[in-house]
């Protein structure tokens, strides 16, 4: 089908969650409210024990209902064998009315050793907060439904929902397929990310530093490195054996702290030549940690010589070479893994830095539709879909629904939220580990789409129910993979708090008292997307790297010429508003309606003639757009916009110069150099406009009731300020900003003021940009 005659656009839906009983304002606050009711048969096997037989016999647990089967794993030479496992069947998918339970011997050819057998209707079901269901033991059957000296096992049964503890650890009938190890990466998890420092090795200087040519000057230099990360300094300007540097080299580090920090003094003897000088190891966790910008103490530390290959490998001799340093680990700065413009937290490392909360985000993850075909399996198109959201260090992976093209996930998940000016994001991925691929480490997960929602778009206590287009681009064009449907609600536990964050700096004060350079902020990124992607992939199941890369946005940088071009349209687009007073201003002047030109002239004598009525009436003016905007205001939250983004009009020349690899791929070393270099300026340019593009946008949300708090605190102000300007004489008020913006320092800070944190936290169109 053309991608041209496809449907991009947010549709609002009407999903079966709380009983039927949503609607746009209603609050529930039942447990799994956001989400489709499913019910499942739970069994729990534990136990079993006097199973007949010898020692030879490996038991294992069959679990059958119609066409659906789950097995245990089995015990070698063990007659009582504990598994622990829990089958889930969907109850809409039985249509057997018993199940069968059988207990067989691996060792000799699958023989039944006894079996159990449970009418459906006769199930009894168990609804959280009860408490779970407590095992009991039953006397195993042979084939002929005689009990007696088969042994007995300890069984659990009964009927639930997702709701139920188990869920999440149950091996689930629509994976069925999946077998062995592989199960596990099924199953959905909630992942922690591992808190992140910023590690600061301030070099000042080295003492008594022992040369192999005396008779030289010295290019000294400093290497720091810590795990796979490995940062120099630049050449100290003192060419002697006492140099200096005074130079700040920056880290990411995670908990827990096991890595230490390795310092190596280098003497550059000429081309591809050096000599190590000394070397010194600091060990994380005895490394002073601060929360302001107070400088730590400095410390000597000694170089340690590693001993020459013609005396015993790996002997240390010890030497006076000394090296002074200032190391702290940075608890003040918030780590920055995602984009500004994305990013799901501000908060500083330290807990002792947090704000207080201001609400509860929850998301119930319902189903997809009209998802492609990912891969082939078995001579067919087939997608085994599973969704990952993050918000915070909190991540969330739903359970893999295997071989559909319209899984139903129904799950739900919640967040403390303590910034408003946050972003959730839920990414869609193909699990291609389900059938040894894990194995392979080629092997990846491909991305179905993304989705993004900004917590300040949403009303307080409404469930917002859409389907979203899962848009991807690709070499040749923009795809839509699908639609994914999603409720989600925001419950603001502290209305003060939620107020009075939108006069707080956007970051921690450290942000603003001891501000890091460009070039830190993208190589610390840089540094924190790689720790926490090599994190994440070992848990079980892992959160792989191209999953956390594409969730955190990595290369989102990159030069592009549609985005430029999208960014330029979209900063051109907020100057409309001007355009159409201009020419509103073109026809007054043109006397196109005569009425209109005389009030204008009438408005305009009494303005001149009382000068004190210009900032009211402005400011009223201010009120009375936006509340006539209140009726147009969006009623949904933003969603990826391609017509916005310029994905119906990029060429395709354009799409192979934004797929490119960076360093390109293209030969020729010349058009290579020349190229990236282009690219590298370009991608810069485009931030700026991009960054442009967002300040004028933000200038129009003040008034367009996009975030239905920051509005109605501006026409707050707007009416406070007419009255205030009305009683205050108009060459006071230009007195006071003059002297205001001409002050002594003494009565400077560097702390950003109201007016700029309230700004800041305005939004912007960049959620809708892909």
């Amino acid at each position: 089908m053309s991608q041209a005659n496809v449907d991009f656009s947010l549709k609002e839906t009407s999903p079966n969650i709380g009983g039927g009983r949503v609607s746009g304002s209603e609050k529930l606050t039942t447990s799994f409210d956001l989400v489709e009711q499913l019910h499942f048969l739970y069994v729990r096997l534990v136990r079993a024990r006097d199973l007949p037989g010898t020692s030879s016999c490996n038991p294992y647990v069959e679990v059958r209902i119609g066409n659906y089967k789950g097995t245990t794993k089995h015990f070698e030479n063990k007659l009582d064998p504990e598994w622990n496992q829990v089958f889930a069947f969907e109850k809409d998918r039985v249509q057997a009315v018993t199940v069968e339970v059988t207990v067989k011997n691996k060792v000799t050819g699958n023989d039944v050793i006894g079996k159990l057998g449970f009418d459906v209707p006769d199930i009894p079901s168990r609804v959280p907060p009860d408490s779970p269901l407590a095992p009991q033991w039953y006397s195993l059957e042979d084939k002929d439904g005689r009990k007696g000296e088969r042994g007995e096992l300890m069984l659990a049964i009964w009927m639930g929902t997702q709701a139920d503890e188990v869920f999440a650890d149950a091996w689930h009938s629509d994976a069925a397929t999946v077998s062995g190890e592989n199960v596990a990466n099924t199953r959905s998890k909630v992942y922690i990310s591992p808190r992140l420092w910023y590690l600061r090795v301030n070099i000042i200087q080295a003492q008594d530093l022992v040369l192999v040519n005396k008779n030289r000057n010295p290019e000294v230099y400093v290497k720091a490195m810590l795990g796979n990360m490995v940062l120099r300094s630049r050449f100290s300007p003192d060419k002697s054996v006492n140099p200096s540097w005074n130079e700040d080299l920056m880290f990411v580090v995670a908990e827990p702290l096991y890595d230490p920090l390795i310092l190596t003094v280098v003497d550059k003897l000429g081309i591809n030549k050096e000599h190590v000088l000394g070397r010194c190891m600091i060990h994380l966790p005895k490394v002073e940690k601060r929360v302001l910008p107070i400088p730590p103490e400095a410390n000597w530390y000694n170089l340690e010589k590693i001993a020459d290959n013609n005396q015993n490998n790996g002997d240390v001799v010890r030497f006076a070479s000394r090296l002074h340093l200032r190391v702290s680990l940075d608890g003040g700065y918030h780590v920055l893994d995602e984009s500004i413009y994305y990013s799901s937290d501000f908060r500083a490392t330290s807990k002792l830095l947090w704000p207080p909360s201001i609400g509860v985000l929850e998301l119930g993850i319902l189903n997809a539709t009209g998802l492609l075909p990912m891969k082939s399996k078995d001579g067919r198109g087939a997608t085994d879909a599973y969704c990952v959201a993050k918000y915070g260090p909190k991540w969330v992976r739903t359970r893999t629904i295997v071989d559909s093209f319209a899984p139903k996930w129904n799950e739900q998940y919640t967040w403390e939220v303590y910034d408003p000016y946050t972003v959730i994001t839920i990414g869609v991925f193909d699990n291609c580990h389900l059938q040894g691929g894990s194995k392979n480490g080629a092997s990846e997960d491909p991305r179905i789409g993304k989705v993004r929602i900004r917590l300040s778009t949403l009303n307080a206590d409404r469930i917002y129910t859409h389907s979203y287009p899962l848009i991807v681009l690709q070499p040749n064009g923009v795809k839509k993979m699908g639609e994914i449907q999603l409720a989600v609600r925001f419950t603001c536990s502290s209305t003060w708090n939620l107020f009075q964050s939108y006069a707080q700096p956007l970051f921690p004060q450290m942000h603003y008292l001891l501000p890091l350079s460009v070039y830190q902020v993208e190589s610390l990124r840089h540094q924190a997307t790689h720790t926490l992607s090599s994190r994440l992939s070992r848990a079980e199941p892992p959160l792989r790297k191209e999953v956390v890369e594409y969730m955190l946005d990595v290369g989102s940088n990159v030069w592009s010429l549609r985005r430029g071009r999208a960014n330029l349209e979209r900063l051109l687009a907020t100057f409309n508003l001007l355009v159409e007073a201009w020419k509103w201003f073109d026809q007054i002047c043109k006397w196109k309606n005569p009425i209109s030109t005389m009030v204008v002239h009438f408005v305009y004598l009494i303005l001149v003639l009382c000068p004190h009525l210009v900032l009211p009436l402005v400011f009223l003016m201010c009120i009375l757009y936006g509340a006539s905007q209140y009726r147009k205001r969006p009623r949904h939250p933003p969603h990826m916009d391609t017509k916005l983004s310029l994905l119906d009009s990029a060429h395709p020349d354009e799409l192979d110069e934004e797929f490119d690899t960076f360093p390109s791929s293209k030969k020729g070393d010349v058009l290579k150099m020349r190229y990236d270099r282009l690219r590298s300026i370009a991608g810069r340019m485009m931030t700026i406009v991009g960054d442009m593009a967002t300040q004028a946008e933000r200038l129009n949300s003040m008034l367009s009731w996009r975030d239905p708090r920051a509005t109605p605190m501006f026409l707050a102000f707007c009416l406070f300020a007419s009255v205030a300007f009305y009683f205050v004489p108009g060459r006071l008020f230009a007195l006071g900003v003059g002297f205001f913006a001409m002050r002594h320092p003494k009565f400077r800070i560097s702390i950003p003021s109201l007016p700029k944190n309230f700004f800041r936290r305005l939004p912007a169109r960049t959620d809708s940009m892909i």
